[in-house]
C-alpha cells in the first residue's frame, strides 16, 4: 500500500519564506527625503539660476547622504563641471566647492546614457549627520567660467 504524503506543511513553509523574502527586499530599500530635478531653460545654466532644494529632517541620529544630480547633452564641451554648495540651516550657511569628472581623457562620458543625454548622480556629502532636526536647504550654483554654462539640462538634489 502506498503511503500518503501530506505536502501542506512544506507549501506553507516555502509560502512564508518567500513572504519573508519580500518584506526584506523592501525594508532594505532606502526612503528618499528629498529628490528634486530643476529644468534648465534652454538648457543654458547663470550664474544668477541657483538650484535651491529646502526638505525636513526629522531623525538627526541618522546617516544621510547628499548627492548632486546632473543631466548634460553630448554637446556640452567640457570634461568637468565645478559648482558651489550652500548648505543652510536657518541659521548659518556653509559653502564648499566641488569639482567633477563627467568625462575619461578619450573624451568617453562618465554618466549613464540616453540618446544625447547623460545622467550623474555625485556625492556632495556622504554618510553626514545633521547636528539637529529641522528645516535644511541646499543650493547650488554653477562654477565654471562660461557664463551661461551651455547644454546642462536638469540639476538636482538628492537626500536619503
Amino acid at each position: 500500500m502506498a503511503q500518503k504524503i501530506n505536502l501542506l506543511p512544506n507549501k506553507r513553509r516555502k509560502l512564508a519564506f518567500g513572504f519573508l523574502l519580500v518584506a526584506a527586499l523592501f525594508a532594505g530599500c532606502t526612503a528618499s527625503v528629498i529628490d528634486s530635478n530643476v529644468e534648465i531653460a534652454d538648457r543654458r545654466w547663470t550664474y544668477r539660476n541657483h538650484i535651491s532644494t529646502p526638505f525636513e529632517i526629522k531623525d538627526s541620529s541618522k546617516a544621510y547622504n547628499i548627492y548632486f544630480k546632473l543631466r548634460h547633452t553630448a554637446d556640452y564641451k567640457y570634461a568637468n563641471i565645478f559648482i558651489l554648495a550652500h548648505f543652510k540651516d536657518g541659521k548659518k550657511v556653509i559653502t564648499k566647492r566641488y569639482q567633477y569628472k563627467l568625462a575619461k581623457n578619450d573624451g568617453e562620458w562618465l554618466g549613464s546614457g540616453s540618446g544625447n543625454v547623460f545622467s550623474y548622480t555625485l556625492p556632495l556629502l556622504t554618510n553626514y549627520h545633521f547636528a539637529h532636526a529641522g528645516k535644511f536647504d541646499v543650493e547650488i550654483e554653477q562654477n565654471m567660467r562660461d557664463n551661461p554654462l551651455l547644454e546642462v539640462s536638469d540639476v538636482g538634489i538628492l537626500v536619503e
